[in-house]
């Protein structure tokens, strides 16, 4: 007799791949998003800084920033508006 395990229940978040600013973002920083991702970073926005698109992500209340060339900065001091 097999006994049936539940399933496996992925408690890190969503993918940043899942996000609606995937689109918009540089192959640079999709490769530094998918990083954070494993760590359950989630994309929220991506904001316009110094003529720049810069990647948010949010993690457990910690926010990092990519920029367009896929720097990450996991230490961003960014206040983000509650919903």
């Amino acid at each position: 007799m097999e006994l049936l395990k539940p399933p496996m229940v992925d408690r890190r978040g969503d993918n940043p791949e899942t996000s609606v600013w995937w689109d918009k973002l540089t192959l640079a920083q999709k490769f530094s998003a998918s990083s954070l991702g494993k760590s359950g970073y989630e994309l929220v926005c991506i904001r316009n800084i110094e003529g720049e698109g810069v990647a948010i992500l949010e993690c457990n209340g910690g926010v990092a920033t990519i920029s367009a060339e896929g720097e990450i900065n996991a230490g961003a001091q960014i206040k983000l508006r509650e919903d």
